[in-house]
């Protein structure tokens, strides 16, 4: 039996839709959606998978790993070498929290916006 859905969008709310967007961009090579303005960016995959950015008017990052403020959306990131992935985020932008439950096993990182997200073994 096919699956029900398919994914086809995450959006993620932010301050600065266009510099998160720039940000996932260096990190996924996904492209620039074309509809894309100061309120709104997307980048999209070759299968049609888009990553939306939205704008929002007092945004609070979370507060991870506390959840005084939730996470709001939590991206997992498959990679061959979590040393040179963590690296090349950092100097992206994503800053590493101190907490970091997964042991070897994965690392939490956190985009320039304040959302968590993971590297995990490829």
């Amino acid at each position: 039996m096919p699956p029900l859905m398919k994914l086809a969008a995450i959006t993620l709310d932010c301050a600065d839709p266009e510099a998160l967007a720039a940000f996932y961009r260096q990190v996924t090579g996904f492209e620039p959606h074309p509809k894309s303005d100061g309120d709104f960016a997307g980048l999209t995959r070759e299968d049609g998978l888009f990553i939306g950015f939205q704008r929002v008017d007092g945004y609070r990052a979370p507060s991870w790993p506390d959840q005084a403020v939730p996470q709001q959306v939590h991206l997992d990131f498959a990679v061959d070498d979590f040393d040179e992935a963590e690296a090349l985020l950092l100097a992206l932008g994503a800053t590493k929290p101190e907490y970091q439950p997964n042991g070897e096993r994965g690392r939490v990182l956190v985009d320039p916006a304040g959302h968590p997200f993971c590297l995990t073994g490829a």
